[in-house]
């Protein structure tokens, strides 16, 4: 079966008040696609594939390797950038839980992805819309379709939009773990006498302001950490400095992992 002929098949399945949905949801993204029929196979799950007899051709499943790919590249270049006082250590843990499927699949559901999905009979009466596995391939294939259509900067645009708008609360206190009280029993145990930690700036409207705090131990400043609550901002300053303390030789690393 030829390519033009397997997309032929795709479009029965969105013609008309289908492909309106299309568009809606193309709206609800902030991008609309040169090229649809991107946007119909990131949505067409292998189930629905195999119905159509050319699963390795018409399933979403390249697209979500390839979306894969952007999607860790975008991210890593996004921390790299937001997050310049950060360890190697530190920005691989936050990038492991932004592009987790769970985060993706919640991500998914917001934009209400899965009503759109073209799935086999079985999948869709088994729940499969709502499944996080498929939810956040979808995700992934609509990053690599969005790739194709129009290059990184729509890609960087729609993450920013549909990801990473609130980083700070995705990366959760039981993410952060209690960062102050480690770096306060230490101080202590050292004779260090109490962190103090200062807000440098804040930046942002009332309702999404971003809070960056410094501490310093023993008069220096040992680290730096943003955040949507200057506990939060503390938190991510203190990890800051319990990793430039270890990496001095002044504690065995019990905290956060690098």
């Amino acid at each position: 079966m030829k390519w033009a002929r397997i997309l032929r098949l795709f479009k029965r399945n969105y013609r008309d008040p289908q492909r309106a949905r299309l568009r809606g949801l193309q709206a609800l993204i902030g991008y609309r696609f040169r090229d649809e029929d991107l946007l119909v196979q990131a949505l067409s799950h292998r189930s629905y594939a195999y119905e159509l007899d050319q699963p390795s051709l018409n399933s979403n499943e390249r697209l979500e390797f390839l979306g894969d790919a952007v999607l860790n590249l975008a991210v890593a270049e996004y921390l790299y950038g937001r997050f310049k006082n950060y360890r190697e250590g530190a920005l691989t843990q936050m990038k492991s839980t932004m592009v987790s499927k769970r985060v993706l699949a919640r991500r998914a559901r917001e934009l209400r992805l899965g009503e759109y999905l073209l799935l086999g009979e079985a999948e869709q009466a088994s729940g499969g819309r709502e499944r996080t596995s498929i939810l956040g391939d979808a995700y992934e294939a609509l990053i690599g379709a969005i790739y194709l259509d129009g290059g990184m900067r729509p890609v960087r645009k729609f993450l920013k939009r549909h990801l990473l708008y609130d980083i700070d609360d995705l990366l959760s206190d039981d993410e952060l773990k209690n960062y102050k009280s480690a770096l306060l029993e230490l101080a202590q145990r050292e004779g260090w006498g109490h962190p103090v930690y200062e807000v440098q700036r804040e930046e942002g409207p009332d309702h999404r302001k971003v809070f960056t705090v410094e501490v310093r131990v023993k008069g220096k400043a040992y680290g730096v950490g943003q955040g949507r609550s200057k506990k939060r901002a503390e938190q991510m300053a203190a990890r800051e400095a319990l990793k430039r303390l270890e990496e001095e030789g002044m504690l065995v690393s019990e905290v956060g992992g690098a």
